[in-house]
């Protein structure tokens, strides 16, 4: 049985430091042949899991991200040594509400997160967070 191929990336937490994650999940599309689609989501998912840990995670310095090629899935694991978080107890904001009011248009992350990918598990205690996210090659399956 041979190993699967992986790409770990340690990222600093610093400005715009997510567009190296996006580039690296491309590279790793193709070489997956992956729909433009598919590509496409993935990097958003990835931009706003990346944007999370360094907003929220109140990691030190960097956070760790692992591309796991399969045949037929692409894993990634955003992997941050924060504070942690209670997934259930995150809201998602009311569209109509934001829109009409003057307060920033954000808080919607997560969900796009899960609408982008195949499948996506958080794991979060005091000692930081993995934010694990599937995408299928073929999601006919």
């Amino acid at each position: 049985m041979s190993k699967k191929p992986t790409v770990e990336l340690k990222l600093p937490i610093l400005k715009n430091m997510e567009l190296v994650a996006t580039q690296t999940a491309e590279v790793v599309s193709r070489h997956m042949e992956l729909s433009e689609e598919k590509a496409g989501e993935i990097s958003m998912a990835l931009i706003e899991a990346c944007i999370n840990a360094f907003e929220h995670s109140e990691a030190k310095s960097e956070i760790y991200i692992h591309f796991l090629i399969d045949d037929e899935t692409l894993t990634i694991k955003v992997i941050d040594k924060g504070k942690g978080f209670d997934s259930s107890k995150i809201k998602i904001p009311n569209i109509e509400k934001k829109l009409a009011s003057s307060e920033p248009k954000r808080g919607w992350g997560i969900m796009l997160i899960k609408e982008l990918m195949d499948s996506v598990d958080f794991e979060s205690d005091h000692t930081g967070t993995t934010l694990t996210m599937v995408k299928k090659k073929n999601t006919n399956e």
